[in-house]
């Protein structure tokens, strides 16, 4: 009988040895996104070094994950590499915020104008009890819990028009905006005015009044013009100061209910 080793195993060797590579892309997307989290959020400000040994070890990996996410933040421009001084979270740019604001209200826009024609009686039913809990957040002085309603009032509208895979899209869009946005709800009265704009919204989705909610949304959404001024004065340590980086000089086209001061 022929005894000689069979082919099997070293056949199927190559796939034994790729096997770690998903793993280690998951502890890598894992490190990514908590990482980018705390970026959005400002648990780890503007200017920040960046250590591949400390976020290591508070992470428990090791630091080829760490190094290959810093990668990938600094393809996002949310960290910078300065050669002899280490890594940095980026300060944030004006000029990417508004690239980010353009992409986010073109998605958002044309979404809601779908929802205007197929939402039902539920997603305006979930949309007001968002309403009611951004209301009790704002009561209790909680901006953290407000932006995660925030984004889950936005999430929710883009559900409504069917187009639910879009919202990856603009979540990746909106890194640099995100942090503007988290600068702005200290602002006076910022939060109340936040929710009358979704208010808004909410009532002409359903009455299904597309250009009165198409033009509450946008309204809305603009709200960053009106603060990027405001927020960079307060906190300039914060902003790139770059030449590229200047002051924008668009304006809102639409007013919304803002604009109250």
């Amino acid at each position: 009988m022929d005894r000689r080793p069979s082919q099997t195993p070293s056949a199927a060797s190559p796939a034994r040895e790729s096997a770690p590579a998903p793993a280690r892309e998951s502890v890598r997307s894992r490190v990514h996104g908590i990482l980018r989290g705390q970026i959005t959020s400002l648990e780890l400000p503007p200017g920040s070094p960046l250590s591949e040994n400390e976020l290591a070890n508070e992470l428990q990996v090791s630091r080829t994950p760490v190094r290959e996410a810093l990668i990938l933040l600094g393809e996002e421009a949310l960290v910078d590499v300065f050669p002899k001084l280490g890594t940095f979270v980026s300060r944030i740019s004006v000029p990417a915020v508004m690239e980010a604001q353009f992409v986010r209200e073109a998605i958002e826009l044309a979404a809601l104008r779908e929802a205007v024609k197929r939402s039902e009686a539920q997603d305006i039913a979930d949309l007001r009890a968002i309403l009611d809990l951004q209301r009790e957040a704002c009561a209790a002085g909680d901006t953290d819990t407000f932006f995660g309603l925030d984004e889950a009032f936005h999430r929710r509208l883009m559900e409504a028009s069917g187009h639910r895979t879009l919202w990856r899209t603009v979540t990746t869009a909106k890194a640099h905006l995100d942090r503007a946005r988290r600068l702005s709800l200290p602002l006076p009265h910022r939060v109340e005015t936040l929710i009358e704009e979704h208010a808004a919204v909410v009532d002409a989705l359903e009455v299904r009044e597309d250009a009165a909610a198409v033009g509450a949304l946008r309204g809305h959404l603009q709200g960053v013009f009106d603060d990027i001024g405001t927020i960079r004065a307060r906190h300039p340590g914060l902003f790139a100061t770059d030449g590229d980086d200047s002051a924008p000089v668009r304006r809102r086209v639409h007013p919304g209910v803002r604009g109250q001061g």
